[in-house]
């Protein structure tokens, strides 16, 4: 069977300016598809800049008899254009959808799109084998699928717990030369799922589960070894939710980049709570240059709201570990919160100042289908639209009762610049040689 597995066009503005942020979903998915004896192709829209007519043309040319598209929520249309010119070309294909958003909105989605046969939901491997091996729909857990004009959401699959019995992604299917920042080739992985604590705003929980899993440090270690001898990848992100979450492991899989002497590059996301000066100091010494914490806001009360589990002298105190184990900080902000001043906006914004991550990210409060924050969106009639590509966190998409749309936005973008243009960060920016790009990066996307 030929199989094509697509990252559809972009959905954003923010999307489209950046591209992609990692591989996509489908090299995870492909060594399943070969291992069923499978032809199959990846088409990464983002990375290499496709529009629609770009698809078209490569779903005409390979003629593919399963179609597989996963999609954000800002990119839903994009995904649903995808499976109508998949279909027009292919009446006959199994059109087939994964991701967040089908996951925690699957009845929604074949509702709003004839064109997609199947959603699957939650993590797809072990239900993408079934589908490709059986032609019984009712006895495959984890998907929704239609039967005799009506909507059938099968029981839900349980998580896979030994994820080094994965397969690594197919990086021989992706277009490895693309995946550049700054003209440094870069590569990404997930070394482990699931996520534990009870954030309201965070969908990720949706795919893989509450129970965290991890690979082995060994297993890792392999993976990193493949992209640093075959695809010549020395800087590498962890798109982990929480790397540091088993502090043991974390040292392991430093200690064995240590010993194994592959000198490379790389960041990672930490919570705050899981991170000392110890463990800081041991990813310097392993080759990590970044950190990437979400603080989320300077004011306690907020937190609580939005159940971080974090104390703002946590937060402090990991920034300082980071800092001086020489490692640069990304601290991300969230504002607009419902029920939050400006005042406290305001104190958020203060906060991060006083913080000093080498980098801030200010975004727009949003929520996601499935999370604890939409559904109360939706008790309290807080959505001001459920046009989905407006959720980008930088449109307002929820009501706040002290401030206008325009208004959020203006502060969003007033954040930014009174984070960016501190004369004390600009000093040290330039003397480090990074502040120009990253403010045309930054101050581009409004």
């Amino acid at each position: 069977m030929r199989s094509v597995l697509i990252s559809p066009p972009a959905g954003s503005a923010i999307e489209s300016r950046f591209g992609s942020v990692g591989i996509p979903a489908g090299a995870y998915l492909a060594p399943i598809l070969e291992d069923e004896g499978h032809k199959v192709k990846i088409i990464d829209s983002s990375t290499m800049g496709y529009n629609l007519e770009d698809v078209k043309q490569e779903l005409k040319e390979f003629s593919p008899e399963f179609v597989g598209i996963s999609s954000l929520t800002t990119s839903i249309y994009q995904a649903y254009g995808v499976a109508k010119a998949a279909k027009e070309l292919e009446p006959d294909c199994t059109t087939v959808i994964g991701g967040a958003h089908a996951t925690s909105a699957a009845e929604e989605v074949l509702g709003e799109c004839p064109h997609i046969d199947i959603a699957v939901r939650g993590e797809g491997e072990e239900t993408l084998r079934e589908l490709v091996s059986s032609k019984n729909l009712s006895s495959i857990k984890g998907i929704t699928y239609r039967e005799d004009g009506e909507i059938v959401e099968n029981e839900d699959r349980k998580i896979i717990r030994d994820l080094d019995l994965l397969p690594f992604p197919a990086y021989h299917l992706l277009p490895m030369e693309k995946y550049k920042v700054g003209g440094i080739k870069y590569a990404t992985m997930m070394t482990s799922r699931g996520c534990p604590f009870d954030c309201i705003f965070c969908s990720s929980s949706e795919i893989c589960g509450k129970t965290w899993r991890a690979k082995s440090p060994e297993r890792v270690l392999d993976q990193i070894r493949l992209l640093k001898e075959e695809y010549g990848r020395r800087e590498i992100e962890f798109l982990d939710d929480t790397f540091t979450l088993d502090n043991e492991r974390a040292r392991k899989i430093c200690d064995l980049l240590i010993e194994g002497g592959l000198d490379v590059s790389w960041s990672c996301s930490s919570r705050v709570d899981t991170i000392d000066n110890s463990l800081a100091e041991k990813l310097k010494e392993a080759g990590c240059h970044t950190v990437y914490m979400g603080i989320e806001s300077g004011v306690q009360k907020i937190l609580d709201k939005l159940k971080k589990g974090i104390t703002l002298e946590q937060v402090k105190k990991a920034v300082r570990s980071v800092k001086e184990a020489g490692l640069n900080t990304v601290g991300s902000f969230i504002l607009g919160i419902p029920g939050e001043t400006k005042k406290q906006m305001e104190k958020t914004v203060k906060f991060a100042k006083e913080l000093g991550p080498t980098f801030a990210q200010f975004t727009l409060f949003t929520p996601y289908p499935g999370t604890e924050a939409y559904r109360m969106a939706e008790e309290k009639n807080l959505l001001v639209t459920r046009d989905w590509s407006k959720y980008t966190t930088l449109d307002p998409v929820i009501k706040k009762a002290n401030m206008t749309a325009e208004a959020l936005k203006n502060f969003l973008r007033k954040a930014y610049l009174s984070y960016y243009l501190r004369p004390s960060y600009i000093w040290r920016s330039i003397r480090e040689g990074r502040f120009w790009t990253f403010l045309k990066m930054a101050l581009g996307s409004f």
